[in-house]
């Protein structure tokens, strides 16, 4: 049997492990094991083993990543985002769909400071929905609006997506960062398009709430601006090359610890919750990538990056062609297992076969990010889709027909970033050495 078959029998292996339950990184580093004993020997494939998990959790670099997982769940149990979404329902709650378009307001805000999107969902599951329906909403809207916004996280900043791009592919996590911030934004802004114009074509489904006025408009806006200071010191220290990624998140983190326990929506129970999630988190990413290299070092004896890679450029098709398969897959595997993990797993194969048709990896990432978002909130798993449908005790049915509205704006976007990768690229360029 050839090396590439065998790889190929041992990811199929892989899938069959993972539908029995056990956690993907267990069974990466399994397969990879057991490839890497079959390619070279017992011994060896125990000590590479032991170099991967010894490399990862002791890298300075990946400490970058329970940083930005503190700073996130720090403010997540802060209670930041119910008080960013009474500060924008303020501002447009009395516009047609006004409680929707405060949602995504708020949830964009949100996650300039938080990387969580299955947390960000939850929350504006529980905070946004019920005020929506005290205003007679369509739970078609409120649950579609709620299970898109989140995902908005896995591209503006700080995205533990991103971060973790960053570190499998040796990218800057400055870069990416930066890339994120225009197409998140214009996605927003296509969630908002869509409520405007659903809102417009059906006014029932999204009565007007009451109008607030100023004085109360004013008393919120602290709210608003302290997360934006932290999101600019981050992003602009970054930029502006005053600190690392690691550094930028220590920064941002001890930002929002100072910013909630100053304001005592932190307390010492909330902190200490806070740290050991943020932890839990943390070790669950690093073992995927330890998991993910050792598999990657069975690949990569498998020569299957090479042979796919000489594959496609034996194709007489254009390579965005190419790049559309690969994006399939990812599309199809996103929405089958948990969007990181699937990054994880897939990226090590694929990224070398993109470096080889000369794309751009800021942008491939972009594209990745968009297509991750899709992912998590398209049928058959969809995610997103059932954290709303559990917390809201909805028919799954309701929120899909509800997410379909922004699945058609994620869609667009991702197809104009195909066609103008100057979207993802522009900015990384301004702050290019």
């Amino acid at each position: 049997m050839s090396d590439v078959a065998v790889g190929c029998t041992a990811l199929v292996l892989l899938l069959l492990l993972f539908m029995t339950g056990i956690e993907l990184a267990f069974a990466m580093t399994l397969v990879g094991f057991l490839g890497i004993a079959y390619f070279r020997s017992f011994d060896a494939a125990l000590n590479l083993v032991a170099k991967d998990f010894f490399d990862v959790f002791t890298s300075y670099g990946f400490t970058v990543i329970p940083l930005f997982v503190l700073m996130g769940q720090a403010a997540f149990n802060s209670g930041m985002a119910e008080k960013l979404y009474t500060t924008a329902r303020r501002f447009v709650g009395h516009v047609p769909g006004g409680l929707a378009l405060a949602t995504i307001g708020g949830a964009t805000i949100f996650k300039s400071i938080s990387g969580s999107t299955l947390a960000t969902t939850a929350t504006f599951s529980s905070v946004a929905i019920p005020e929506m329906d005290r205003y007679g909403y369509s739970r078609k809207l409120s649950t579609g609006v709620v299970a898109s916004v989140g995902t908005i996280g896995m591209l503006i900043p700080p995205s533990g997506n991103l971060i973790i791009f960053a570190m499998i592919t040796e990218q800057s996590v400055g870069q990416l960062f930066l890339a994120g911030i225009v197409p998140g934004l214009m996605i927003a802004a296509f969630f908002l398009v869509v409520v405007l114009g659903w809102c417009r074509i059906d006014p029932s489904v999204a009565p007007r709430a009451e109008r607030v006025g100023w004085a109360a408009r004013v008393q919120g806006l602290p709210l608003v601006i302290w997360p934006a200071a932290i999101f600019l010191i981050v992003i602009g220290g970054l930029l502006g090359g005053l600190f690392t990624p690691t550094e930028a998140g220590a920064v941002g983190a001890l930002a929002v610890l100072t910013l909630t326990l100053g304001s005592g929506d932190l307390g010492l129970r909330k902190m200490l919750k806070s740290i050991s999630e943020s932890l839990r988190m943390a070790c669950m990413v690093l073992v995927l990538i330890a998991g993910s290299a050792v598999l990657g070092h069975m690949v990569a004896m498998a020569k299957i990056p090479m042979v796919v890679a000489a594959w496609t450029q034996g194709l007489a098709v254009p390579p965005m062609v190419i790049l559309g398969m690969i994006v399939l897959i990812y599309l199809i595997g996103g929405s089958f297992i948990d969007d990181i993990a699937f990054m994880i797993l897939a990226t090590p194969i694929f990224f070398p076969v993109v470096l080889q048709l000369g794309v751009d990896p800021i942008w491939f990432a972009m594209i990745i990010a968009v297509t991750l978002m899709i992912g998590v909130i398209i049928p058959p798993v969809a995610v997103a889709a059932f954290i709303v449908r559990s917390i809201t005790r909805e028919s799954i049915w309701v929120v899909y027909r509800g997410v379909t509205p922004f699945l058609i704006a994620l869609f667009v976007g991702l197809g104009l970033l195909f066609a103008f990768p100057g979207i993802a690229t522009w900015l990384p360029s301004l702050a290019a050495p």
